[in-house]
């Protein structure tokens, strides 16, 4: 039987709790904060791209703004982008689409 004095084993945990700070610092962000935007944007750019099996997404957080950041393979980047940009906006238009079902407001940029 526990003690209902100590109902915590770890009181470092709760004062992380109380202060309102992520108390899972360690925890993959790629797998926590858009599945549906990170999936959606992943499956358009293997479809352009001519190596599909070198395409990364990763999620990033900077002040408050979810990013998600896109490299491929050094040819494939014209193939993404697109004549004046116009597939990359398309991309971003979809993610940004699917990431309002994910419940955020996020941004893709493309890495070189």
């Amino acid at each position: 039987m526990s003690d209902p004095d100590n109902q915590y084993e770890d009181d470092d945990y709760l004062e992380d709790v109380d202060e309102g700070e992520d108390y899972d610092q360690d925890a993959d962000v790629n797998t926590i904060a858009v599945p549906t935007a990170r999936n959606v944007l992943e499956y358009l750019v293997k479809s352009v791209v001519e190596h599909p099996e070198e395409v990364e997404v990763e999620i990033v957080e900077r002040r408050g703004t979810i990013t998600l950041e896109v490299a491929v393979a050094q040819g494939d980047m014209g193939r993404v982008i697109g004549r004046r940009g116009r597939v990359a906006n398309s991309i971003r238009t979809i993610v940004r689409a699917a990431a309002s079902k994910d419940g955020s407001n996020i941004a893709v940029e493309f890495i070189d």
